[in-house]
C-alpha cells in the first residue's frame, strides 16, 4: 500500500518541480532542466530528483549548484502545493541514462554500417 502511495507522490512531486523550475527560479546559471524521475523512499522523508540538463559539463554543473541553492525554497513551495504533513528532504542527482542512452545508440549504429561494409 505504501509503495503506491510512495509513487503518487513521487509522479506529483515530479510535476510540481519541473513547474517551479522552469518558472519559479530565476537563477541565470540554471539552464534547460528537465525533472526525468523521482524516487521517494516509503516513509516519504527523503526524495531523490534525477534532473537532465542540456548543455556542457560547465552548464551542468552550474544548473545543479544553483537548483541545490534554491533546495529550500523548492521544498517551501512544494509544501504549500502538495498537502503533506513532513515535505520530503530534496535530493538532487543528474541523470546520465539520456547521454548513455545516444551513447549506445551511437555504437549501435556504427556496428550497423561495419557490417553493410
Amino acid at each position: 500500500m505504501s509503495k503506491i502511495r510512495a509513487g503518487r507522490v513521487g509522479e506529483q512531486i515530479k510535476k510540481e518541480l519541473s513547474q517551479l523550475i522552469q518558472s519559479g527560479l530565476k537563477d541565470p546559471r540554471i539552464g534547460f532542466v528537465t525533472v526525468t524521475g523521482v524516487d521517494v523512499t516509503n516513509d516519504l522523508s527523503q526524495a531523490k530528483v534525477y534532473l537532465s540538463v542540456f548543455g556542457d559539463e560547465e552548464q551542468v554543473t552550474g544548473s545543479l549548484k544553483a537548483i541545490e541553492k534554491a533546495n529550500g525554497f523548492l521544498r517551501s513551495e512544494l509544501g504549500k502545493a502538495i498537502r503533506l504533513r513532513h515535505t520530503p528532504e530534496l535530493i538532487f542527482k543528474i541523470d546520465e541514462s539520456v547521454a548513455y542512452g545516444s551513447h549506445i545508440e551511437k555504437l549501435l549504429g556504427e556496428l550497423g554500417k561495419n557490417e553493410e561494409s
